[in-house]
């Protein structure tokens, strides 16, 4: 049994043209995922599925029971892949993921999905933080222009400076490339 999971963090309806928060890459970043969840499925590695939604009323997007909320087709889960529904950015935070991971025996994961600054960063920290080595598959993760200070930050700065800060004490990143060479 293999000791290690794919995290698809994310992937959901809202993020793409359709959506109501589209983000910058999304179709390249789908593409990449689409082939780790692959070459997961090939080795026998778990693929969990996370999906978020929120129980905020009046928050116009993550609606549950919309369209918006469903996993993308071009990753959606097979019949007995694990979906975790949460709430907050952190996949581990008030949901059943680690005790999933605990029960297959899970060392290592590799997440994947969106946002790179928000539920990426989040989760990638939090697994590391429970001792899961952990590794992020950059080029299969998306983000969007962000503003600070009245500063526009594009999403491939966002993206950089996020990969470069879970690089330095958290994760190996990688490219999707090079994870499945």
């Amino acid at each position: 049994m293999s000791k290690r999971a794919v995290l698809v963090v994310d992937l959901q309806n809202e993020y793409f043209p359709s959506g109501k928060l589209p983000l910058v890459g999304i179709d390249q970043a789908v593409a990449n995922a689409a082939r780790v969840i692959d070459g997961a499925r090939a080795q026998g590695d778990p693929v969990i599925h996370i999906r978020h939604e929120f129980t905020t009323p009046g928050v116009p997007f993550f609606v549950p029971g919309t369209e918006g909320v469903q996993i993308h087709p071009a990753v959606a889960p097979l019949d007995g892949e694990q979906v975790v529904v949460k709430n907050y950015p952190n996949s581990f935070l008030k949901t059943d993921l680690k005790p999933m991971l605990d029960a297959q025996g899970i060392e290592e994961v590799v997440v994947i999905g969106a946002m790179s600054h928000m539920c990426i960063d989040a989760t990638s920290r939090a697994a590391s933080d429970f001792g899961y080595k952990t590794t992020v598959v950059h080029d299969a993760c998306a983000t969007m222009d962000l503003e600070f200070g009245g500063q526009k930050v594009p999403a491939a700065q966002v993206h950089a400076a996020l990969m470069a800060a879970l690089a330095f004490a958290y994760a190996t990143i990688t490219t999707t490339d090079d994870y499945l060479a």
